[in-house]
């Protein structure tokens, strides 16, 4: 379900109010834990996190007028979504955080390749979320998109 919101804000004001708490929640978090350079911005109807042309002019292979995707957050028809393509590109990334995720919550992971999928609110281990968000720094991702997934 994509929004035709243009801002973050206009596009949580949208939601029911049970999720507008917990996606301002989420939100909160990973603007907070957010590294260095990376930009909040509505990318693919959602709430996204981009490395920006300014800094990274070649953009998005599938799209180079678009910046550099890194993490989005949606509010779909039956769960929120945080999507991260470092869990995607990076196998260690992926195996820490599935070791971390019983640590931090008794509710059963459900994921994709980079989607990670919160049914409940209560359920969505912020602490998690932020210690995954601070793990790779903006030029860490673009030597990992480079190097696995750009088409070349």
């Amino acid at each position: 379900m994509q929004s035709k919101a243009t801002t973050p804000d206009a596009y949580i004001a949208e939601l029911p109010a049970d999720r507008q708490a917990a996606m301002t929640e989420l939100r909160k978090t990973i603007r907070k834990n957010l590294p260095t350079g990376f930009e909040e911005t509505m990318s693919y109807g959602m709430i996204g996190y981009v490395v920006p042309l300014k800094t990274y002019p070649d953009g998005y292979h599938c799209n180079p007028e678009l910046p550099l995707p890194f993490m989005n957050l949606a509010s779909q028809k039956n769960f929120i979504a945080f999507y991260h393509m470092g869990i995607y590109a990076m196998p260690d990334l992926l195996k820490w955080f599935k070791t971390e995720w019983p640590r931090h919550t008794k509710a059963k992971l459900d994921m994709g390749k980079s989607c990670i999928r919160f049914k409940k609110a209560e359920d969505i281990p912020l602490k998690l979320i932020g210690n995954l968000v601070k793990k790779i720094s903006m030029k860490n991702w673009v030597e990992t998109y480079e190097k696995n997934l750009k088409k070349k």
